[in-house]
């Protein structure tokens, strides 16, 4: 007999008017911003290399994501969810926004990592609130692990760059997190 943990899920079809929730979007787009952001922390580490004083944090910060990625390609997988085609969109930019970032020096890269994990913790946090219901046990305590690291590497990022530092580029990097977000969740 098989657990539940070998059991392989087959792709949500639900009717129109089904209350039910389709996780696989979650799933979706969850993978797609994990994958992005390894890219983006492998980008500034590429320009900042091993002296930079943060570039122990960002190492630490870039493994906690390298787990959140395997762990959502595995759920992918399992269930059959087809990653966003975008994939080579954000294997691109995400590399390209950390290695400006990082170009710009520590605390820009910084306030680039505050103004991403802001997005995914509301991200995170519409998810946690759709999954409480009981829907997808398993989806919900990803998001529920993830985003506590993700809060952790804000909290860190704003340590070494002020809240606030450069204002419009986190607010252009918001926007276009929140747009990758309705992307992926689709496409």
């Amino acid at each position: 007999m098989a657990t539940d943990t070998a059991v392989r899920h087959l792709p949500e079809r639900h009717l129109p008017g089904d209350a039910r929730i389709d996780t696989a979007p979650m799933v979706r787009v969850n993978q797609a911003g994990e994958y992005g952001a390894a890219r983006i922390y492998a980008g500034q580490l590429a320009v900042m290399g091993r002296r930079s004083r943060v570039s122990g944090e960002i190492r630490h910060m870039a493994a906690q994501e390298q787990r959140h990625l395997i762990a959502f390609d595995a759920l992918m997988t399992r269930r059959g969810v087809r990653p966003t085609i975008f994939s080579p969109v954000w294997h691109v930019a995400g590399y390209a926004l950390g290695a400006a970032t990082a170009l710009l020096g520590p605390k820009a890269a910084m306030a680039a990592t505050v103004a991403v994990e802001t997005v995914i913790d509301q991200h995170y946090g519409e998810q946690a609130e759709a999954l409480a219901g009981g829907a997808d046990p398993e989806l919900a305590a990803m998001v529920d692990d993830f985003r506590a690291d993700e809060v952790a590497h804000r909290d860190t990022a704003a340590s070494h760059s002020g809240e606030n530092g450069f204002p419009l580029m986190q607010a252009i990097i918001r926007a276009g997190c929140r747009t990758a977000i309705a992307v992926a969740k689709r496409v």
